[in-house]
């Protein structure tokens, strides 16, 4: 079964890190998409742009509303996604614990629910 993994940190956080804690971080990814490859778990992943490129579409009485950025002010915003594909949900919450993402933000599990 396949599962998203989506990555919330602080965007703020990652833009005043110093150069050695952002290569400690890409490291760190690096190794956790190694492992999911090895694993044979791997089914997609993606860092995203900041939440400042977002653009929000709404659709409300007929009218399209197209708004610039995020539509939800929060304190963590979504920066990337893995897609893995395991067996089942225990062990797609192991995946998220040791993605480096759940150590200074939190990482949201879903099934994909495929059409």
């Amino acid at each position: 079964m396949k599962y998203m993994l989506m990555v919330y940190s602080d965007e703020a956080g990652m833009k005043s890190a110093s150069k050695a804690q952002v290569d400690q971080t890409l490291a760190a990814y690096g190794a956790f998409m190694e492992a999911l490859n090895k694993a044979g778990a791997a089914a997609g992943s993606n860092r995203l742009q900041g939440s400042q490129t977002a653009t929000t579409v709404r659709v409300a009485n007929g009218q399209t509303k197209v708004l610039d950025g995020p539509y939800a002010e929060t304190k963590e915003q979504l920066g990337g996604y893995f897609i893995v594909d395991v067996p089942d949900l225990d062990a797609a919450l192991s995946w998220a614990a040791r993605c480096p993402g759940a150590s200074h933000g939190i990482v949201e599990v879903r099934p994909i629910w495929t059409m």
